[in-house]
């Protein structure tokens, strides 16, 4: 347990960012047992050792661990809580919980046996954490941690404060009410910078512009040949056969799926197509949209397939379609707001919830598609401000 303690005091140490992501102050941190899934890159290790330092603990009382160190090897995650709890440990944090093998059990174990032990574990956003061995659905709470927001970019950019806008206030922000919103700034050159580099925090780091591409197909070479195979225990050709799944969808966004020839190329059963779209959509790699009226499952054919932010087309393209740009972001910011989708008949989404239509489009887009849609709305990139049925593009990342 040394080792382990000496890992997390030199992680203590080093340098941790001080800007808090939007999911820091939602999470209740008192309940027992909480999951934080998230795409990788996202922020959920500096979400935990924020959370540790601001508590004030010291390590004999809250401890973090990533749960492929090798000191678990030869040593269980249950023998772990079991010494830290006799020394007085009470709050314990376990980083990419995926990785132990038997992660649910020695979990459900841990939460039966030390009832005022608090246990916060991340995950790869693949994981079902429902799904393991033993049963955690009475026990954890899981919160997703996505990538930033357009919102939260410009904080980190800007170091200026911005407000979180719900849904429905986007339809129905004034020239006013968007020059407030703005805070002295101008939304148009940043929000170019963020569809292209800005989704994962990474690029605060250093070279994390200039390196954008390489270090976003080792996020997608890790999660495919990393996290999948762990979760979903791929062989090695079952991961390539994937990764060209993925290199299909990603040559023609949005792509509209025609099953069986997808599966007649990467010589496999439909079944698998179907099964390997549902990791990918898990895995935060794509979103996909179904259409109005249809319900949706995991062997629900999709209308069409989104890569699930902008930086991905930008990694798969150095010159992506800018329509597409459009409605990927759009997508991905309303699934992000935990907004469901539908593909209308007319016009790009529509959001059940709320009753609107969204066209998606440059500014100088017309209502033509959407002028007999019961509040249909245009989202139009290169505007500052709105204007009638017209949204700033932009403003739908200001939803969390």
């Amino acid at each position: 347990m040394d080792e382990l303690i000496a890992y997390y005091l030199l992680l203590r140490n080093q340098h941790q960012p001080s800007y808090q992501r939007y999911l820091y102050d939602k999470i209740d941190w008192n309940l027992r047992m909480i999951a934080i899934k998230g795409p990788r890159g996202a922020g959920k290790t500096t979400l935990l050792l924020q959370h540790i330092r601001n508590s004030g603990k010291s390590p004999s009382e809250a401890l973090y661990v990533t749960a492929d160190h090798n000191w678990f090897y030869s040593n269980t995650l249950f023998e772990l809580a079991t010494t830290f709890y006799q020394h007085g440990g009470r709050h314990l944090y376990i980083d990419e919980v995926h990785k132990y093998p038997n992660w649910s059990r020695e979990l459900k174990l841990i939460y039966d046996g030390f009832q005022d032990m608090k246990v916060i574990f991340t995950s790869s956003s693949a994981l079902d954490i429902f799904r393991g061995e033993s049963d955690l659905s009475r026990r954890v709470i899981p919160y997703t941690l996505y990538g930033l927001s357009f919102r939260e970019f410009l904080e980190l950019t800007t170091s200026k404060d911005f407000p979180q806008i719900p849904v429905e206030s986007l339809f129905e922000s004034s020239s006013k009410s968007l020059e407030f919103i703005m805070n002295g700034i101008q939304p148009l050159p940043l929000f170019k910078k963020y569809l292209h580099y800005g989704y994962l925090p990474i690029f605060k780091e250093e070279g994390g512009k200039e390196y954008l591409v390489p270090r976003m197909q080792q996020v997608i070479t890790t999660i495919l040949e990393n996290d999948l195979t762990f979760i979903e225990n791929y062989s090695k050709s079952t991961a390539y056969k994937v990764k060209q799944l993925l290199g299909i969808i990603a040559q023609s966004i949005p792509f509209q799926p025609n099953i069986s020839s997808l599966a007649r190329k990467l010589d496999v059963s439909r079944e698998s197509v179907y099964i390997w779209l549902d990791h990918l959509e898990k895995a935060m790699l794509i979103n996909t949209l179904t259409k109005q009226g249809k319900s949706t499952s995991a062997l629900q054919k999709p209308a069409k397939i989104f890569l699930e932010n902008t930086n991905l087309a930008y990694t798969f393209s150095s010159m992506p379609n800018i329509g597409n740009i459009r409605e990927t972001f759009l997508f991905n910011q309303l699934s992000n707001a935990e907004v469901a989708l539908k593909l209308p008949s007319k016009g790009d989404f529509y959001l059940p919830e709320f009753d609107f239509t969204i066209e998606v489009g440059g500014k100088n887009k017309t209502s033509k598609q959407i002028k007999d849609v019961k509040n249909g709305f245009l989202a139009k990139d290169d505007i500052e401000f709105g204007f009638a049925n017209t949204v700033p593009l932009w403003l739908f990342g200001f939803l969390y």
